[in-house]
């Protein structure tokens, strides 16, 4: 004996509100993991900067506790990290202009003209670690006589933010609709002044995101700081070694001058977040 079976009733709107709203919890709950393990840190470096060195080590000590200065100012009268962070400041900025105005034009040429070879040497120059290159770049310094000097951090910084910012802008013109260009050519352009003047300033968010995520790569970077700099021309990842001995550990400075060094780098992302947002977004799609 069969029995007839009827179409299955659409769920009604009150169970797609529940599945809904089940939905949105789960994302919720997880951003705010993922935000949870990422902040933490932070905060208890932010923390750390305000105890001395025995309460950062006494594990009893959470988030209450009497906060002092000592280790700011400790750190300051040092005077070591304001000069580090000045020359941080010095071949960030220098390195990220240079390469911008190198890997810009080249990657609108790449991206414009399909040179699929070169954009593999790019890719190459990406992936290629830095470390490989340190001996040679050290002989090639050293017989120039600029080992210690801003001049090898600047070229040495570059050899990463070029192919950095080359990567991410020949996506973004990819993004870009040529006919924009194709017409200021019919209007008389080269195709060099299509871009100068209707390209250039459509890919100023690109642009903005590329020169800011090779100005933090710039800041951080340790391993050529070491190698290629001297006392007067230390940048800041240096000096926040200094701070670890073979003996003890001074985790009070060393969080202090954490904190110091982290500012202009948050400072920076939170007022280019407008431009940081529509540069990783605008060249997603083509179009």
């Amino acid at each position: 004996m069969t029995t007839a079976t009827g179409p299955v009733p659409a769920p009604t709107a009150t169970a797609r509100d529940r599945r809904r709203r089940a939905a949105s919890a789960a994302r919720l709950t997880a951003v705010v993991l993922v935000v949870l393990v990422l902040a933490l840190p932070m905060v208890w470096m932010f923390a750390a900067a305000f105890k001395t060195n025995v309460q950062v080590t006494d594990p009893s000590v959470g988030l209450w506790f009497t906060p002092t200065l000592e280790n700011f100012r400790a750190v300051i009268e040092a005077g070591q990290i304001v000069r580090s962070m000045g020359n941080s400041l010095l071949v960030g900025v220098v390195s990220t202009v240079l390469s911008a105005v190198i890997a810009v034009p080249a990657a609108w040429a790449v991206g414009r003209f399909a040179m699929h070879r070169t954009a593999s040497v790019i890719l190459v120059a990406r992936i290629v670690p830095a470390i490989s290159l340190l001996v040679p770049w050290y002989y090639l310094f050293a017989q120039l006589g600029l080992v210690g000097s801003y001049t090898a951090l600047v070229l040495s910084h570059m050899f990463v933010s070029v192919p950095l910012i080359m990567w991410i802008m020949i996506s973004f013109f990819a993004g870009l609709p040529v006919e924009l260009e194709e017409a200021a050519q019919v209007d008389g352009l080269s195709a060099f002044g299509a871009f100068w003047r209707i390209t250039l300033p459509l890919a100023a968010p690109g642009t903005a995101t590329a020169s800011l995520l090779a100005f933090v790569l710039s800041w951080n970077n340790f391993m050529f700081a070491l190698v290629f700099a001297d006392d007067s021309t230390q940048t800041v990842p240096v000096t926040l070694f200094n701070f670890i001995s073979y003996a003890s550990t001074d985790w009070g400075g060393l969080m202090a001058a954490t904190t110091l060094i982290t500012v202009p780098v948050v400072l920076a992302a939170l007022l280019g977040q407008k431009y940081l947002v529509a540069g990783l977004t605008s060249g997603a799609s083509k179009g």
